[in-house]
């Protein structure tokens, strides 16, 4: 019997551009995002997926940005949408950070156990996972 990590491949290779990374992970090109999708050992027989999808990058973090972020945290039914803020390394080292452009990243994180999903169940959830995070990429950067 496979893995869950290689069912993970197995099923996602036909549908999604996919990386198989050397530290186990898979790295997958969704409409615009990537995401790392790995299987996490919780306890006997509690494997989890853990999926890490970057859904935008160095946005200048204005109150609009945070504002729509926080909207679409609370709407996601997938995951948890997050906003990472950065400071400007350049900004620091001219005004050691006070008033810096911030720029920020957002995310979205999900984790599920794998077990007793069916191949089609699982590619399923994920792609509706990976779709959420796809659509709240375009309302950020509309």
């Amino acid at each position: 019997m496979p893995s869950l990590q290689e069912r993970l491949a197995s099923i996602l290779r036909d549908v999604l551009a996919l990386q198989e990374e050397t530290d186990g992970a898979l790295t997958v090109h969704h409409d615009g995002t990537i995401a790392s999708l790995r299987v996490v050992n919780i306890a006997e027989g509690l494997d989890l997926v853990s999926l890490t999808q970057i859904l935008a990058w160095d946005l200048p973090l204005t109150k609009k940005v945070s504002d729509q972020v926080a909207k679409q945290a609370r709407d996601s039914n997938f995951g948890s949408v997050s906003l990472i803020e950065k400071v400007n390394d350049k900004a620091v080292q001219r005004n050691s950070g006070k008033g810096a452009a911030k720029n920020a990243d957002v995310m979205l994180r999900y984790n599920f156990p794998g077990a007793g999903l069916t191949d089609d169940a699982l590619r399923t959830l994920i792609l509706l996972v990976l779709d959420t995070g796809a659509q709240v990429r375009r309302t950020l950067t509309a």
